[in-house]
């Protein structure tokens, strides 16, 4: 099924074609290339209004994702029972919020958008790092799938929850 990459702000320069081969390298390795998915990129006004309205957080942030179905298992894909129904969710992308965090830290951009997309991706399959478990599952389904992202394209990516996790 189709990804969808969609570019709504203007404030950063983004090279859509590499984070759509490393998405569907992601999709291929979670199994779920027969899915769609959308990812938007946006700016820091966008992502702190959405931000603010679904996780009542007044910050901008870097990525916000928005399964399609509900209860979600980490480890067990949706089942669909209709051709709609083939739909993982949204995955936004705070690209202005990202690229900031890179200038900091003087990481790649590219790359760091990237994993980031994939820690979406997770989230959309039902991981979270709410609690050190959880976490912990989520962390092993990013770096198995980095790794193989990695693989294919001689990158040395490294999963984004690598050193926390989220309180409640």
């Amino acid at each position: 099924m189709s990804l969808l990459i969609k570019n709504l702000q203007r404030v950063i320069p983004l090279r859509r074609a590499l984070l759509r081969k490393n998405l569907q390298i992601a999709r291929n390795c979670l199994g779920v290339e027969r899915f769609d998915v959308g990812v938007i990129c946006i700016n820091d006004t966008k992502i702190l209004q959405l931000n603010k309205i679904y996780r009542q957080q007044d910050k901008a942030t870097d990525v916000l994702s928005f399964p399609f179905h509900e209860n979600l298992c980490p480890g067990s894909l949706p089942d669909p029972q209709f051709t709609d129904e083939y739909n993982l969710g949204d995955i936004y992308l705070g690209v202005e919020f990202i690229y900031q965090q890179c200038q900091e830290t003087k990481e790649d951009f590219n790359n760091v958008l990237t994993v980031t997309a994939v820690h979406g991706l997770c989230h959309l399959l039902g991981y979270t790092h709410h609690d050190p478990e959880d976490w912990r599952k989520m962390f092993e389904k990013e770096s198995e799938v980095l790794m193989e992202i990695n693989r294919a394209t001689g990158s040395a990516l490294k999963p984004l929850s690598s050193d926390h996790f989220e309180h409640p």
